[in-house]
Protein backbone atom coordinates (compact mmCIF):
# COMPACT_ATOMS: atom_id res chain seq x y z
CA UNK A 1 0.00 0.00 0.00
CA UNK A 2 1.35 3.62 -0.88
CA UNK A 3 1.49 6.29 1.91
CA UNK A 4 -1.12 8.40 1.73
CA UNK A 5 0.43 12.06 1.20
CA UNK A 6 -1.33 14.27 3.64
CA UNK A 7 1.14 17.35 3.39
CA UNK A 8 -0.46 20.56 1.74
CA UNK A 9 0.82 22.93 -0.84
CA UNK A 10 2.20 25.87 0.51
CA UNK A 11 0.78 28.47 0.38
CA UNK A 12 1.19 31.42 -2.11
CA UNK A 13 3.99 34.11 -0.12
CA UNK A 14 4.58 36.30 -2.96
CA UNK A 15 4.29 39.83 -1.27
CA UNK A 16 3.80 42.78 -4.19
CA UNK A 17 6.46 45.86 -4.03
CA UNK A 18 4.14 48.61 -5.39
CA UNK A 19 1.51 48.67 -2.71
CA UNK A 20 3.31 47.66 -0.11
CA UNK A 21 6.11 50.12 -0.62
CA UNK A 22 3.06 53.04 -0.65
CA UNK A 23 1.94 51.12 2.56
CA UNK A 24 5.40 51.72 3.96
CA UNK A 25 5.70 55.37 2.90
CA UNK A 26 2.45 56.11 5.02
CA UNK A 27 4.01 54.22 7.62
CA UNK A 28 7.09 55.71 7.76
CA UNK A 29 4.89 59.30 7.07
CA UNK A 30 3.19 58.63 10.86
CA UNK A 31 6.56 57.43 12.40
CA UNK A 32 8.05 60.53 11.26
CA UNK A 33 5.22 62.76 12.54
CA UNK A 34 5.44 61.19 16.05
CA UNK A 35 9.11 62.26 15.99
CA UNK A 36 8.40 66.28 14.96
CA UNK A 37 5.63 66.22 17.46
CA UNK A 38 8.17 64.61 20.12
CA UNK A 39 10.37 67.56 19.28
CA UNK A 40 7.72 70.33 18.97
CA UNK A 41 7.75 70.31 15.06
CA UNK A 42 3.80 70.27 15.26
CA UNK A 43 3.41 71.73 11.56
CA UNK A 44 5.31 69.23 10.49
CA UNK A 45 3.90 66.34 12.54
CA UNK A 46 0.24 67.30 11.05
CA UNK A 47 2.06 67.50 7.79
CA UNK A 48 3.24 63.78 7.86
CA UNK A 49 -0.22 62.57 9.37
CA UNK A 50 -1.76 64.53 5.88
CA UNK A 51 1.01 62.75 3.92
CA UNK A 52 0.39 59.44 5.31
CA UNK A 53 -3.46 60.17 4.44
CA UNK A 54 -2.79 60.22 1.22
CA UNK A 55 -0.66 57.20 1.08
CA UNK A 56 -3.41 55.31 2.40
CA UNK A 57 -6.04 56.48 0.08
CA UNK A 58 -3.74 55.05 -2.76
CA UNK A 59 -2.48 52.04 -1.82
CA UNK A 60 -5.77 50.03 -1.58
CA UNK A 61 -7.12 51.48 -4.94
CA UNK A 62 -3.25 50.28 -6.61
CA UNK A 63 -3.59 46.90 -5.47
CA UNK A 64 -6.90 46.89 -6.99
CA UNK A 65 -5.71 48.16 -9.68
CA UNK A 66 -2.77 46.07 -10.66
CA UNK A 67 -4.48 43.19 -9.64
CA UNK A 68 -1.78 42.53 -6.61
CA UNK A 69 -4.05 42.51 -3.53
CA UNK A 70 -3.07 40.17 -1.13
CA UNK A 71 -4.11 39.37 2.73
CA UNK A 72 -0.41 40.52 4.13
CA UNK A 73 -1.22 43.66 2.24
CA UNK A 74 -4.95 43.94 4.32
CA UNK A 75 -3.10 43.25 7.60
CA UNK A 76 -0.01 45.41 6.56
CA UNK A 77 -2.19 48.17 6.23
CA UNK A 78 -4.17 47.56 9.45
CA UNK A 79 -0.79 47.71 11.19
CA UNK A 80 0.41 50.83 9.06
CA UNK A 81 -3.02 52.19 9.51
CA UNK A 82 -2.75 52.15 14.13
CA UNK A 83 0.66 54.14 13.81
CA UNK A 84 -0.06 56.47 11.10
CA UNK A 85 -4.17 57.21 12.23
CA UNK A 86 -3.74 56.15 15.86
CA UNK A 87 -0.51 56.34 17.90
CA UNK A 88 0.82 59.38 15.49
CA UNK A 89 -2.42 61.84 16.22
CA UNK A 90 -2.88 60.87 20.08
CA UNK A 91 0.83 61.63 20.98
CA UNK A 92 0.77 64.52 18.35
CA UNK A 93 -2.29 66.42 20.45
CA UNK A 94 -0.15 64.75 23.94
CA UNK A 95 3.04 66.63 23.18
CA UNK A 96 0.62 69.87 22.35
CA UNK A 97 -1.73 70.05 24.71
CA UNK A 98 -2.34 67.04 26.66
CA UNK A 99 0.90 67.28 28.51
CA UNK A 100 0.06 70.32 29.92
CA UNK A 101 -2.53 69.05 31.74
CA UNK A 102 -0.03 68.67 34.15
CA UNK A 103 0.11 72.20 35.25
CA UNK A 104 -3.32 71.53 36.82
CA UNK A 105 -1.92 68.91 39.17
CA UNK A 106 -1.70 64.74 39.17
CA UNK A 107 -5.33 64.01 38.03
CA UNK A 108 -5.31 66.34 35.17
CA UNK A 109 -2.39 65.04 34.23
CA UNK A 110 -3.35 61.09 34.32
CA UNK A 111 -6.61 62.56 32.52
CA UNK A 112 -4.45 63.90 29.83
CA UNK A 113 -1.91 60.66 29.29
CA UNK A 114 -4.95 58.65 29.79
CA UNK A 115 -7.70 60.40 27.15
CA UNK A 116 -4.41 60.12 24.45
CA UNK A 117 -4.00 56.20 25.39
CA UNK A 118 -8.19 55.75 25.16
CA UNK A 119 -7.40 57.30 21.44
CA UNK A 120 -4.86 54.39 20.82
CA UNK A 121 -7.25 52.00 22.41
CA UNK A 122 -10.00 53.21 20.20
CA UNK A 123 -8.43 52.94 16.88
CA UNK A 124 -6.93 49.26 17.37
CA UNK A 125 -10.55 48.33 18.09
CA UNK A 126 -11.82 50.10 15.59
CA UNK A 127 -9.52 48.91 13.02
CA UNK A 128 -9.51 45.09 14.06
CA UNK A 129 -13.34 45.23 13.80
CA UNK A 130 -13.05 46.57 10.47
CA UNK A 131 -10.75 43.52 9.39
CA UNK A 132 -13.09 41.19 11.00
CA UNK A 133 -16.45 42.77 9.56
CA UNK A 134 -14.92 42.87 5.51
CA UNK A 135 -17.30 41.20 3.35
CA UNK A 136 -20.20 41.43 6.13
CA UNK A 137 -21.08 45.04 6.17
CA UNK A 138 -22.67 46.95 3.52
CA UNK A 139 -19.60 48.65 1.72
CA UNK A 140 -21.29 52.16 1.28
CA UNK A 141 -21.32 52.76 5.26
CA UNK A 142 -18.11 52.62 7.65
CA UNK A 143 -19.58 51.80 11.21
CA UNK A 144 -17.90 54.27 13.09
CA UNK A 145 -15.79 57.05 12.29
CA UNK A 146 -12.91 55.84 10.42
CA UNK A 147 -9.32 56.60 11.95
CA UNK A 148 -8.23 58.71 9.01
CA UNK A 149 -10.91 60.98 9.45
CA UNK A 150 -10.04 60.93 13.03
CA UNK A 151 -7.01 61.63 12.57
CA UNK A 152 -7.75 64.76 10.38
CA UNK A 153 -10.16 65.68 13.06
CA UNK A 154 -7.50 65.68 15.68
CA UNK A 155 -4.34 66.87 13.71
CA UNK A 156 -6.45 69.65 11.02
CA UNK A 157 -7.37 71.29 15.11
CA UNK A 158 -3.72 71.13 16.27
CA UNK A 159 -2.94 72.74 12.97
CA UNK A 160 -4.65 74.90 12.48
CA UNK A 161 -4.53 76.37 16.44
CA UNK A 162 -1.19 76.21 15.89
CA UNK A 163 -0.93 78.32 12.34
CA UNK A 164 -3.19 81.20 14.63
CA UNK A 165 -0.33 81.00 17.15
CA UNK A 166 -2.05 79.71 20.18
CA UNK A 167 -0.51 76.97 22.75
CA UNK A 168 -1.73 73.62 23.54
CA UNK A 169 -1.88 74.87 26.98
CA UNK A 170 -4.70 77.36 26.17
CA UNK A 171 -7.07 74.49 24.51
CA UNK A 172 -6.26 71.52 26.93
CA UNK A 173 -9.10 70.55 28.36
CA UNK A 174 -10.96 71.27 24.66
CA UNK A 175 -8.38 68.67 23.78
CA UNK A 176 -8.80 66.29 26.33
CA UNK A 177 -12.63 66.32 24.80
CA UNK A 178 -11.83 66.61 21.56
CA UNK A 179 -9.48 63.38 21.73
CA UNK A 180 -11.94 61.44 23.87
CA UNK A 181 -14.62 61.99 21.66
CA UNK A 182 -12.50 61.13 18.73
CA UNK A 183 -11.83 57.98 19.98
CA UNK A 184 -15.44 56.87 20.85
CA UNK A 185 -17.17 57.80 17.36
CA UNK A 186 -14.16 55.42 15.81
CA UNK A 187 -15.72 52.66 18.00
CA UNK A 188 -19.58 54.05 17.97
CA UNK A 189 -21.97 51.96 15.38
CA UNK A 190 -22.76 55.53 13.66
CA UNK A 191 -23.04 54.90 10.42
CA UNK A 192 -20.92 57.21 8.18
CA UNK A 193 -20.77 57.19 4.13
CA UNK A 194 -17.90 55.43 2.49
CA UNK A 195 -18.05 57.37 -0.70
CA UNK A 196 -18.38 53.84 -2.69
CA UNK A 197 -20.97 53.45 -4.55
CA UNK A 198 -22.25 49.67 -5.13
CA UNK A 199 -22.10 50.09 -9.10
CA UNK A 200 -18.59 50.39 -11.06
CA UNK A 201 -17.37 53.05 -13.44
CA UNK A 202 -20.80 55.16 -11.70
CA UNK A 203 -20.95 58.45 -13.52
CA UNK A 204 -21.22 61.21 -11.32
CA UNK A 205 -23.07 64.47 -12.22
CA UNK A 206 -20.98 67.71 -13.17
CA UNK A 207 -21.18 69.15 -10.18
CA UNK A 208 -19.28 66.66 -7.96
CA UNK A 209 -16.38 66.89 -9.80
CA UNK A 210 -16.93 71.27 -9.48
CA UNK A 211 -16.67 70.68 -5.93
CA UNK A 212 -13.66 68.31 -6.08
CA UNK A 213 -11.71 71.11 -8.32
CA UNK A 214 -12.85 74.09 -5.75
CA UNK A 215 -11.80 72.01 -2.74
CA UNK A 216 -8.40 70.56 -4.44
CA UNK A 217 -7.86 74.21 -5.13
CA UNK A 218 -9.12 75.39 -1.35
CA UNK A 219 -6.96 72.84 -0.18
CA UNK A 220 -3.56 74.23 -1.65
CA UNK A 221 -4.48 77.78 -0.39
CA UNK A 222 -5.12 76.95 3.15
CA UNK A 223 -4.27 73.47 4.48
CA UNK A 224 -5.05 73.58 7.88
CA UNK A 225 -8.14 75.26 7.57
CA UNK A 226 -9.41 73.56 5.05
CA UNK A 227 -8.66 70.09 6.18
CA UNK A 228 -10.76 71.14 9.76
CA UNK A 229 -13.30 72.22 7.94
CA UNK A 230 -14.14 68.97 6.15
CA UNK A 231 -13.09 66.88 9.21
CA UNK A 232 -15.59 68.43 11.55
CA UNK A 233 -18.14 68.22 8.54
CA UNK A 234 -17.53 64.49 8.03
CA UNK A 235 -17.64 63.53 11.61
CA UNK A 236 -20.80 65.63 12.22
CA UNK A 237 -22.26 63.65 9.71
CA UNK A 238 -22.94 60.66 10.98
CA UNK A 239 -24.20 61.94 14.35
CA UNK A 240 -26.55 64.65 12.34
CA UNK A 241 -27.71 60.96 9.96
CA UNK A 242 -29.01 59.32 12.61
CA UNK A 243 -30.53 61.70 14.20
CA UNK A 244 -32.23 61.97 11.21
CA UNK A 245 -33.25 58.79 10.60
CA UNK A 246 -34.59 58.69 14.46
CA UNK A 247 -37.02 61.43 13.22
CA UNK A 248 -37.73 60.03 10.68
CA UNK A 249 -38.48 56.65 12.28
CA UNK A 250 -42.85 56.59 12.71
CA UNK A 251 -43.74 56.12 16.13
CA UNK A 252 -45.50 53.32 17.07
CA UNK A 253 -49.69 53.74 17.92
CA UNK A 254 -50.58 53.68 21.38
Amino acid sequence: MEPTNDVQPPRNRHIYLLPNLLTTCGLFSGFYAILAAASGHFDHACMAIFVAGLFDGVDGRVARMTGTSSEFGVQYDSLADLVSFGMAPALVMYHWALAGMGVDGNLAAKIGWGAAFLYVACAALRLARFNTQVGVVDKRWFIGLNSPSSAALMTGFVWSMSDFGYSGVEFRYLAAGLTVVCGLLMVSRIRYTSFKGEKKNERVPFWVMLLIVIFLVALLIDTPRVLLAVAVAYALSGPVYWLWTRARRPRPVA
